[in-house]
């Protein structure tokens, strides 16, 4: 009986720790943006290049680089010259961002039912905004770490 109201303590807390960690990363940090600031772009020539967007859904956070997350329609065709992006990989966002489905995005990608562009270049330190488009125009986005920034986590 001496040690149930200490076990009880310990776990009633670590339930609390759990939902707090929990909450914070699935809502804490996020932010919707507003559209008119999410403007995406792809690279053409080494610039980035406005695109058309329509329907234009995004989040981000200022805790990470990696948290951009945008969906979104293309009102226009790419421009010619559009750079691809070899070895997307799409991140998964929180649950409640319900128009950004990573899993499915990459199997598009794997499949070539979407292509990948740059959409800029070091967006933020160590990190490209890469746009993965659909023929139907759907189009989705999100930051990914460049090499630069996988240099300085390779150990040596």
């Amino acid at each position: 009986m001496n040690g149930k109201w200490p076990v009880l303590a310990i776990l009633v807390s670590a339930v609390a720790v759990g939902a707090g960690v929990w909450y914070t990363q699935e809502y804490g940090y996020y932010a919707r943006l507003d559209p008119s600031a999410a403007q995406p772009t792809v690279v053409v020539d080494g610039k980035p290049v406005p695109l058309g967007a329509t329907d234009l859904e995004a989040i981000d956070a200022n805790s990470s680089p990696i948290r951009w997350r945008a969906c979104f329609r293309l009102a226009e065709p790419l421009p010619a010259g559009a750079e691809p992006f070899p070895n997307a990989e799409p991140l998964v966002g929180p649950r409640w961002f319900s128009c950004f489905d990573a899993g499915q995005i990459d199997r598009d990608l794997a499949s070539g039912a979407a292509t990948a562009y740059l959409g800029q270049s070091d967006i933020r330190p160590g990190a490209d905004r890469v746009i993965a488009v659909y023929p139907d125009g759907r189009a989705y986005g999100w930051h990914q770490l460049n090499e630069a920034a996988e240099e300085k986590r390779t150990i040596e």
